[in-house]
């Protein structure tokens, strides 16, 4: 059993490898709709008017930002966002297309050589034959 306390409410639950309590999850999804479609009819909103019209706490639209369900129409992210790696702003995630290219270069190098490894694991103990 692994108690941990949800990042949202600061509430004991039992994780099954999430951060995030079922209640604040649910609360999460309705909020989620409220902004989508306010979103949808008020396409250049600022989040603190998102956040007093919908009365959505601000933490819970940038969750929402940071999961890559919203995306802000600014293509400089309004400085409400800024890339985890090289703090450029952004409009979704966490990461700018640049480092995210970067991240997944490295890891498919890696993911390569790994396998070169393996193959070469697999031919220990064989003769050579010049």
């Amino acid at each position: 059993m692994n108690i941990i306390s949800c990042s949202m409410c600061k509430k004991p639950f039992q994780s099954f490898g999430g951060r995030i309590c079922g209640n604040c999850l649910e609360r999460i999804e309705r909020d989620f709709l409220k902004v989508r479609d306010y979103i949808y009819e008020h396409k250049k909103a600022n989040i603190d008017t998102v956040s007093e019209d919908t009365e959505v706490p601000k933490n819970i639209i940038l969750h929402l930002l940071k999961e890559g369900r919203l995306v802000i129409d600014d293509p400089d992210g309004g400085g409400v966002l800024f890339c985890e790696a090289c703090k450029k702003p952004i409009n979704t995630g966490r990461l700018c297309k640049d480092c995210t290219e970067k991240v997944s270069s490295t890891m498919q190098g890696n993911l390569a050589s790994r396998k070169s490894q393996d193959q070469n694991k697999n031919f220990k103990g064989t003769a050579k034959i010049n």
